[in-house]
């Protein structure tokens, strides 16, 4: 699509003058009377480069830059100004702005800094994709890669990179499915023990009596069948890493012991009298809340604390709907070289249907209904009927993801909460600037206050429970 340059201009003949130079050279252009104009062209419009004067009545060209960092993120902003208030430009760089000319303008000097704001904006956009495609690329080449670029999901990759290196216990958080073992792996592959050993178990698989001897080891005749001498996961692990998965549903008896090898560095193996010292590092992961299971008296308090170091809580799928189609393509072309197919994608209705799914089973389910679909394929794409039918339909009450920079409302929420859902969102983007969030939504200030609830005090009640200006 080619890029879309908008200019805004309260004087007339200098929109014409910009208008003609940037025709000149090949660009499309859009032209905006006033700061307000200019921001319904942001809302209707992709714009990729925004020349603005920086003084104008009304809506300031700082005002239309700041509100361009709401509405529009990925826009350029040059700013043109006249030399007494090039402080004032240097100040609105600051905020976000690419570059800014001084008049009186210079046909070349302009030229070159929206050919460049251009060129930045092309190479944000293709630096983009890149890492969306390498992210992709080297989980089909690791399938053991956690992939995705949604914020809440890369600000757990981030926790967890930095946890890694040092030696502190990791507990992971989240629904099933979400990637808890994977993100354990991480951990371990980027901590001083890569080298040792990663040894899994599930706590809630197996029996607790099998699990005890699993854990600690048993001596030849422990118990019967105990014919010889077996080593415990934790001696397993010795110099490397330890994944108990769902430790929430480990029993009383069992958390005493586990809660001793984590003080003392010891376990004992069933049957056993000599203490055998192991140097082991715990990632443990659990899709309960185990504050919650302490203050229910199911999950001891001390044993809590010594796994509750670093929490990290890996985000569901419907959360992180953004990362659907990168997840779903990396799984192509996986499962493509798994079964000897070569698909090349989805099909629109098949890709819609994706991202629509509810995704209650979240990664691990998109896999499976990938893997499905790749088996069926009898073309060049994944087509809808390929699909589970659970993705084909999805269920019942879920609601559709919502597009990249909207609210998500739900039907049947009455029109009065709705406008106050939109104007905390607005708040919450310009950081309280009731002014600017009143040109974006192309209100008056004072809608704000009266829109909004108050306290009884008579104050308005800011987003998140904060405290607003007296409103007389």
């Amino acid at each position: 699509m080619e890029p879309l340059i908008l200019i805004a201009d309260d004087e007339p003949s200098n929109l014409e003058s910009l208008a003609r130079i940037f025709a000149r050279e090949g660009w499309k252009v859009a032209t905006a009377g006033s700061g307000a104009e200019a921001l319904d062209v942001l809302r209707r419009e992709q714009v990729a480069v925004l020349v603005t004067d920086l003084m104008m009545p009304g809506m300031s060209g700082e005002a239309l830059l700041r509100a361009a960092r709401a509405v529009s993120p990925e826009t350029e902003v040059v700013l043109v100004t006249a030399y007494g208030t090039v402080e004032a430009a240097v100040s609105a760089m600051k905020l976000g702005a690419y570059d800014f000319i001084t008049k009186p303008v210079k046909r070349h000097a302009i030229v070159k800094s929206v050919r460049q704001a251009l060129e930045k904006a092309s190479l944000v956009a293709e630096n983009r994709a890149l890492k969306a495609q390498l992210a992709g690329l080297g989980a089909a080449a690791a399938p053991g890669a956690l992939v995705g670029n949604a914020p809440a999901f890369r600000a757990a990759v981030n926790a967890l990179e930095q946890a890694a290196p040092t030696a502190a216990t990791v507990l992971l958080g989240g629904e099933s499915g979400t990637g808890k073992e994977l993100a354990a792996r991480l951990v371990h592959d980027r901590s001083p023990r890569a080298a040792g050993p990663f040894v899994p178990i599930n706590c809630a698989a197996i029996p607790e009596t099998i699990l005890e001897s699993e854990l600690f080891g048993y001596e030849r005749g422990a118990f019967t069948g105990a014919a010889a001498r077996k080593e415990g996961r934790f001696e397993r692990a010795h110099g490397g890493t330890l994944f108990l998965d769902e430790v929430g549903e480990m029993s009383p008896g069992l958390q005493v012991k586990l809660l001793r090898v984590l003080q003392d560095g010891v376990v004992e193996r069933l049957g056993g009298t000599q203490p055998v010292q192991v140097d082991v590092r715990i990632v443990a992961a659990t899709n309960k809340e185990l504050a919650a299971e302490v203050r229910a008296g199911r999950f001891r308090e001390d044993l809590f604390y010594r796994l509750n170091v670093i929490a990290v809580r890996l985000p569901p799928l419907r959360e992180r709907r953004e990362d659907v189609p990168l997840l779903a393509s990396t799984f192509l072309r996986r499962l493509s070289l798994k079964h000897g197919k070569s698909l090349e994608g989805f099909t629109p209705a098949a890709l819609a249907a994706l991202e629509a799914s509810p995704w209650p089973g979240n990664v691990r389910e998109l896999e499976h209904a990938v893997e499905r679909a790749v088996v069926l394929s009898r073309g060049g794409l994944v087509d809808e009927t390929d699909l589970p039918e659970a993705v084909r339909r999805p269920r019942s009450g879920t609601p559709a993801p919502a597009p990249a920079g909207s609210l998500a409302i739900p039907l049947g929420t009455p029109m009065e909460e709705v406008e106050k859902i939109v104007i905390r969102e607005t708040l919450r983007q310009t950081h309280g600037d009731k002014t600017l969030a009143a040109q974006i939504l192309g209100i008056a200030a004072r809608t704000i206050y009266r829109k909004l609830d108050r306290d009884e005090s008579g104050r308005l009640v800011e987003p998140g429970g904060g405290q607003g200006q007296d409103v007389p």
